[in-house]
């Protein structure tokens, strides 16, 4: 895993083959996941989940891959990610990329802080291997083995 995405995936931000029926509750655990490796508090969750209320299911930017965010702000502690992957894939209402199985969580702390994460998970989801991986993965340590 680069430097990058190890400093960003605390310990508590992988919750993995999580069962879901809504793009909600992929956003709660997505939260979660920042919340325990201490990235945000719990406000941010509610504030990522106001942005896909709001701007619509921009953030499913590949097929089955979304990126739950919202903008820097006090709820955000620490530039980090969280990474979901689902037992059961969900829908979104993307009509190109749905549905979704894994949802990861970004929190920056300002505008230009999450430009190298963004290249670095970019990269990683690239690879199709990769993305297989991540969503066959039934433990943390199997994929922070992984990624390294």
């Amino acid at each position: 895993m680069s430097s990058v995405l190890e400093q960003a995936l605390g310990q508590g931000s992988i919750k993995l083959q999580q069962s879901c029926v809504s793009w909600k509750e992929t956003f709660e655990l997505a939260g979660l996941g920042l919340v325990e490796s201490s990235r945000t508090t719990s406000a941010y969750t509610n504030e990522m989940i106001q942005a896909f209320e709001e701007l619509g299911p921009y953030m499913v930017i590949a097929p089955g891959i979304a990126l739950a965010h919202g903008r820097p702000s006090e709820a955000v502690l620490a530039t980090g990610l969280s990474l979901v992957t689902l037992s059961t894939p969900v829908v979104f209402g993307s009509i190109a990329n749905d549905p979704v199985s894994l949802v990861i969580g970004l929190a920056a702390v300002d505008h230009d802080s999450h430009i190298d994460l963004m290249a670095a998970l970019s990269e990683l989801l690239m690879s199709e291997d990769t993305v297989n991986f991540l969503l066959k993965a039934t433990n943390e340590s199997q994929v922070r083995s992984y990624l390294i």
